[in-house]
C-alpha cells in the first residue's frame, strides 16, 4: 500500500479558495436581503404617500403642467419677449 502526501501549498490553496467562495456566497446572500429591504421599505413609503395624497396621478399631472408652464416662461425669457 502506498501513501500519498499531499503538498501543504496544495491544501492551503485549496481551503483558501474555499474560504473564498463560502464568504462570497454569504456577501451576495446579505446583499440580496438588503436590497429586498429597501425595495420593501419604497414599496411602504410609496403607498403611505397615495394614501396621504389622493391619487397619484392627479399629482403627477399637476406637476407636469407646471413643468410645462416653467418651461414656456424660460423659453419666453430666452427668446426676450416679455411676459
Amino acid at each position: 500500500m502506498t501513501t500519498v502526501l499531499l503538498d501543504p501549498t496544495l491544501v492551503l490553496t485549496a481551503g483558501l479558495l474555499v474560504a473564498v467562495i463560502v464568504l462570497a456566497g454569504a456577501g451576495l446572500r446579505a446583499w440580496q436581503g438588503w436590497l429586498d429591504l429597501k425595495r420593501s421599505e419604497l414599496d411602504r413609503a410609496g403607498a403611505g404617500r397615495v394614501a396621504e395624497e389622493g391619487s397619484g396621478l392627479g399629482t403627477a399631472r399637476i406637476e407636469l403642467a407646471d413643468l410645462k408652464e416653467r418651461i414656456r416662461k424660460l423659453e419666453a425669457i430666452a427668446s426676450g419677449v416679455e411676459l
